[in-house]
């Protein structure tokens, strides 16, 4: 396994693992958001895992944000956006040379935290974070009203 900065010649893998990541984004929105991605490389970053075929295994997205991130001390902050490994290669460290990749990308931009979110009943995607060095700071629950 090789995990290499994404690039546009693997926009059409990547296209499709973000697909299967979050479905309910049409193609075209994943093309637009890749091409807006490679366009900032000074505050986002994606890296993609590669088999020695040359398939893409699976990728992270990660940001500065200059925000206030829920449950981190300071700002800015090395934000992870979204990881996916693809079913068929789980399970064999490919989720944490990612996050390896990321964790170098945001020393070398000499950002002191990394933070990331999921949903409160993504209990996988909790487990993967814990095992990867994340700890939970705390649990939101957003809510909505529309002004009438």
């Amino acid at each position: 396994m090789d995990v290499r900065p994404a690039t546009a010649a693997h926009r059409a893998a990547w296209i499709d693992l973000r697909q299967q990541l979050w479905p309910q984004e049409s193609v075209e929105g994943h093309a637009a958001e890749i091409d807006d991605a490679l366009a900032r490389s000074d505050t986002f970053t994606a890296f993609v895992a590669v088999d020695q075929a040359g398939a893409l295994m699976g990728f992270i997205e990660a940001a500065v944000r200059f925000d206030h991130v829920n449950g981190c001390e300071g700002s800015p902050v090395a934000f992870l956006e979204g990881i996916y490994v693809a079913p068929a290669f789980r399970k064999q460290g490919v989720a944490r040379a990612l996050i390896a990749a990321f964790e170098d990308w945001a020393k070398g931009k000499d950002l002191r935290e990394m933070a990331s979110d999921a949903e409160i009943d993504n209990r996988v995607s909790h487990a993967m974070h814990q095992a990867l060095g994340f700890a939970e700071t705390k649990r939101v629950v957003y809510f909505r009203k529309p002004v009438a």
